[in-house]
């Protein structure tokens, strides 16, 4: 049932950001209060034992859920965020998309050497930039302890390519199609 509720919250829209792209929209969702609150309960219960130090999110809805799951864990949050938005010193990572490349980054010192980070993001598609953020964060001497994601499209591989690289994923629903 809770799945259910998850994805008929979640809306589709085609065509975005370009021709082809089944663009998987988690605002309705996250609109929703009881919606909303379905998912960090989820991700908490999931998490709440585990030996994460922080919690990283990757812009822009990476920041909402990491954000409102690291309190609820009663754990930092960092962002990791498009390049030329953070003030302080950073360290940068391109990477690519499933409709083009882009560049992230993350403040030098924003993981103390060797913390276990879960990285959360809305979505996993290509895995480009989940596997970007891992780089950034394994670069600055944190350890993922595992990614998580609202929405998998498993058909893009993108899960895949993370535990290929040795990495766990977790995603609450996932998708046919892109």
């Amino acid at each position: 049932m809770t799945q259910e509720l998850l994805t008929g919250l979640i809306r589709t829209i085609p065509n975005y950001p370009k021709e082809g792209i089944m663009f998987r929209d988690i605002t309705t969702l996250l609109k929703d209060p009881k919606g909303f609150q379905v998912v960090i309960k989820m991700l908490q219960e999931k998490y709440q034992h585990a030996p994460i130090d922080v919690i990283a999110g990757i812009e822009a809805r990476g920041f909402i859920l990491g954000s409102a799951l690291a309190f609820a864990l009663g754990k930092g949050f960092v962002p990791i965020r498009k390049k030329g938005k953070l003030p302080g010193k950073t360290i940068s990572q391109a990477y690519d998309l499933e409709y083009g490349s882009d560049v992230i980054e993350i403040h030098d010192d924003a993981i103390d050497s060797g913390a276990n980070v879960l990285l959360i993001d809305d979505l996993i598609a290509t895995g480009g930039t989940a596997l970007g953020a891992i780089t950034l964060i394994e670069k600055i001497g944190g350890k993922v302890y595992e990614t998580a994601f609202v929405i998998d499209l498993p058909e893009l591989g993108g899960a895949d390519k993370i535990k290929n690289k040795g990495h766990k994923v977790f995603a609450l629903v996932a998708f046919d199609g892109h």
